[in-house]
């Protein structure tokens, strides 16, 4: 087919996630239209969910016990950040690991540490974690209290990361170079909370994630890094752990209400000029050490393609 619309290919039944992430996003089906919640019921049961939920224990954690951050990208912190990403519901299964990983990566100040320690509070965990647990529909009081405790963390460092820096690692997070993945993922989880609920801090973190990825080259990743330019901001993926790329950067903008900047416009360009013929996108990037399988490099993959219509639908809006 040449200059298809790959709707249709993106609802056929052989990947549900795929269906159930099309029906809702690109359709706006509601949660409780009949082929939504079939498709979403028929994901852990099914490919890439179905080998991740094989591998958890019973306690609730993937490889050992503990902070859930490594191996990457097999360890607890990652599962629960691919099972949103793939639509999947909030099974028994999928709450017990939301819940270890509150009860066990959770500091006392509210923030998730890649470490037991302040010094792996970093911005693109808290921000993966926290999207992905109100993506999934866990709801648990202490959310909030994180999700403040990111905001503040946020409103007083700015996107600064220690991990951002020249060797050797500064020991403060204040220390280190503004993160344009950690912005990302920060303001991801921002926008989640609607409106009129957002908070002061809430607010301001978001006013803060879109002034800093507008002042940057978002098409190219132009952003202070202490090497090159990643070139994973370019390659289009699924799914997306620490990392992140133009597609992300632009759905989170347009999530949180910024539209029509002249960098944004740039950026949508890159996009459509990475659409084949028959009117899909190509996986170029996904993780490696994962559960599941999410598709070949280099070839048509229904993930990246929806991922690519809803930014485009979300420009629009």
């Amino acid at each position: 087919m040449t200059g298809g619309d790959p709707l249709m290919w993106l609802l056929e039944p052989d990947n549900p996630s795929a269906r159930y992430l099309a029906l809702t996003r690109l359709l706006d089906r509601p949660e409780d239209d009949l082929e939504v919640a079939a498709a979403r019921a028929a994901i852990p049961g099914w490919g890439p969910a179905r080998a991740m939920l094989d591998a958890q224990w019973p306690e609730g954690y993937w490889v050992g016990p503990g902070v859930g951050y490594s191996p990457k990208h097999k360890a607890t912190v990652w599962q629960v950040i691919f099972a949103a990403a793939l639509g999947a519901p909030c099974s028994e299964a999928i709450g017990r690991a939301c819940t270890y990983l509150l009860d066990h990566s959770r500091l006392p100040d509210g923030l998730f540490s890649a470490y037991r320690t302040a010094g792996g509070a970093i911005a693109c965990l808290n921000g993966n974690l926290l999207r992905a647990m109100f993506q999934l529909g866990f709801h648990d009081a202490r959310l909030d209290a994180s999700l403040e405790a990111m905001a503040g963390m946020v409103l007083h460092n700015g996107f600064r990361c220690r991990f951002n820096a020249h060797s050797p690692l500064p020991a403060r997070m204040s220390d280190g170079l503004p993160c344009a993945w950690g912005a990302i993922k920060v303001l991801g989880a921002c926008a989640q909370v609607p409106a009129e609920r957002r908070s002061e801090a809430v607010r301001g973190a978001i006013e803060m994630g879109s002034q800093f990825l507008l002042a940057g080259d978002l098409a190219a990743g132009g952003y202070t890094t202490a090497g090159s330019p990643s070139a994973l901001w370019q390659a289009f993926g699924f799914p997306l752990g620490y990392t992140a790329d133009v597609l992300e950067a632009l759905e989170v903008l347009a999530q949180a209400g910024v539209k029509g900047h002249p960098r944004q416009t740039a950026a949508l360009e890159l996009v459509q000029s990475k659409r084949d013929a028959t009117g899909r996108w190509s996986l170029e990037h996904t993780p490696g050490n994962t559960w599941g399988r999410f598709g070949a490099t280099g070839q048509p993959n229904k993930w990246v393609t929806l991922r690519a219509l809803h930014v485009l639908k979300l420009s629009r809006g």
